[in-house]
């Protein structure tokens, strides 16, 4: 390894951790972010939080662990602040989708990490809301972008191959996680 080569590692992670404004199901997954070069990025908004995240949390070929706390957070449960490591497998899957939608608009996070009395409130109002949600252990997301269609986002999501994908048009999101492969919705 080169000092120069170094350097540039060094300087790529300390960037990644300060910019905030996988297993064999994710091949997929990865295979689409090989194109991304040594560096992967994900852009969300949390309007809940009124918070922007744009962070580079991956460089050649290493997760940046300050990165992925900063998502983390980020992604914590609104409703009590409480926070939860999420899967940077669930990450990869988002990203990946994203570079399928060519565009630089952000996600929209919706829901990301819940915890338990969260998850267990949401179920108490709604069907939908699974007893043992991926979401409480940091492995899902439920994401919108204004600029494309909840069938557009979904579909890349699919095309990802890299865990579960959930269509919900009336409620304009998609739900991806690291769980296992499948897909439902309408």
């Amino acid at each position: 390894m080169t000092d120069t080569t170094f350097s540039r590692r060094a300087l790529l992670r300390a960037f990644a951790a300060t910019a905030v404004t996988a297993a064999p199901v994710m091949a997929n997954a990865t295979g689409f972010l090989r194109g991304a070069g040594d560096i992967r990025r994900i852009k969300m908004v949390n309007g809940r939080a009124g918070e922007t995240i744009d962070m580079i949390y991956w460089v050649e070929g290493e997760y940046i662990a300050p990165a992925l706390d900063e998502i983390s957070h980020f992604m914590r449960d609104w409703r009590n602040n409480q926070i939860h490591a999420i899967d940077p497998r669930t990450i990869d899957i988002m990203t990946a989708a994203h570079r399928l939608l060519d565009t630089n608009e952000p996600y929209m996070l919706l829901s990301g990490y819940r915890s338990p009395e969260t998850n267990a409130m949401l179920r108490s109002r709604s069907s939908g809301v699974a007893r043992n949600s991926l979401h409480m252990q940091g492995e899902a997301a439920d994401l919108r972008i204004n600029s494309r269609s909840v069938s557009q986002i979904y579909r890349a999501a699919v095309a990802c191959n890299g865990g579960g994908v959930g269509r919900y048009s009336r409620s304009n999101f998609v739900h991806m996680d690291c769980g296992p492969i499948r897909s439902w919705g309408a």
